[in-house]
């Protein structure tokens, strides 16, 4: 089987679908991934893959741009003769699809949350948002397509709004973790004996909670807490939502964060946390959390869409309210004054990553949809 995974980073393709890439390869199956050009093309190439750079810029508007794109894709489409299409992101399942439903191939569409149009009370995103409906109930039509969404916040919402037959709709909560690579580490020394260390590791989008995050730490430095608040990720000037990079400098000159900007090595900059924070607006699966969960770390987080799929309050972590700092900063001070509470959440967090989010469990059933495609054609 011929399969093409579009995304539209590379950076997606090789930190959330490589090792999908990988057990289709190891499998016999023919694997192209595509995606714009960017600094991880050249890595996925030295693992192996084929990779081919996309002309397409995730911030288009520009409708003869996209003419051009989809032509281009089509293009490709006809030269390639996949056939799986697996698009990942809304503009590539969208585009992905209807492409391929022209081509004659099958459609995997893969939608990790919502995204800046359906999350933003912008007028942009107002605008946009009709648009983007109608084009994927055309996208996600047909007999030869499946939608895979990551929690049942999104499955109710696309029932909902009548975007896919429900019986297209698959359920994988994420792309999984490693739960062999991401460990619990060694007894530190105890948090007493120095500052509490508190992280929050994603892209810089305000949706993911950024100015709630500071102004918790604004309110527990107040009262004279010993902690050290972390930030990991870089801005995305791509994304309408993204946090200039100013306002993160300003952030860290006043003290309240520690900005480390990108990290390549996330289980390190993990297992040197002690509690791993995500106070999202709304989420597919978090990889970040369950990434931290596989590392034994108690987890905090919004009860949001996504977050809650990997937080069972009181169980593997702590939820609070959205958009709501002071919450925030006093489920961060209950972890700082009850470390037997934290390292009993922690514990609880590595089990429910075993049990439910190991990369060998959601690339079954992800290959289990390929299955079911290659069946029916």
């Amino acid at each position: 089987m011929k399969v093409l995974l579009f995304a539209n980073t590379d950076w997606y393709l090789f930190n959330f679908r490589r090792t999908l890439a990988a057990a289709l390869k190891d499998r016999g199956h023919d694997v192209t991934l595509v995606s714009p050009p960017g600094l991880y093309g050249e890595k996925l190439e030295a693992l192996g893959f084929r990779w081919i750079p996309a002309p397409m810029d995730r911030r288009s508007l520009n409708p003869l741009r996209e003419l051009a794109l989809l032509g281009w894709l089509f293009r490709l489409l006809r030269r390639e003769r996949p056939d799986v299409v697996h698009g990942f992101t809304i503009k590539c399942v969208v585009y992905g699809a209807l492409v391929g439903r022209l081509a004659g191939a099958a459609r995997i569409n893969a939608v990790a949350g919502m995204g800046y149009v359906f999350i933003s009370n912008s007028l942009k995103a107002r605008i946009l948002r009709p648009w983007v409906r109608g084009l994927m109930r055309l996208a996600l039509g047909g007999g030869q397509a499946r939608l895979i969404l990551q929690n049942p916040d999104d499955v109710t919402l696309f029932e909902r709004a009548r975007l896919v037959s429900v019986d297209k709709i698959r359920l994988i909560r994420g792309s999984g973790v490693d739960c062999a690579r991401f460990i619990p580490g060694d007894d530190e020394e105890v948090a007493e004996n120095r500052p509490l260390r508190v992280l929050l590791a994603a892209r810089l989008l305000w949706d993911k909670g950024l100015a709630e995050f500071v102004d918790a730490a604004r309110l527990l430095k107040a009262e004279g807490r010993d902690i050290r608040f972390t930030l990991a990720g870089a801005p995305d000037p791509g994304n309408p939502a993204a946090a200039p990079e100013a306002t993160i400098a300003a952030w860290q000159a006043e003290g309240l964060v520690d900005w480390l900007g990108h990290v390549d090595d996330m289980p390190a900059l993990l297992l040197a946390a002690d509690i791993v924070a995500l106070p999202s607006y709304r989420e597919g699966l978090p990889k970040t959390l369950i990434e931290a969960a596989a590392c034994a770390k108690p987890l905090i987080a919004t009860d949001a869409p996504g977050c809650r799929e990997v937080v069972t309050h009181g169980v593997n972590g702590l939820l609070v309210p959205i958009r709501n700092a002071q919450a925030l900063a006093e489920a961060i001070a209950r972890l700082q004054d009850d470390p037997g509470l934290a390292r009993r959440l922690g514990l609880a967090a590595r089990a429910k990553a075993l049990a439910e989010f190991d990369e060998k469990i959601v690339i079954a059933q992800t290959l289990a949809v390929y299955h079911e495609m290659r069946s029916q054609a």
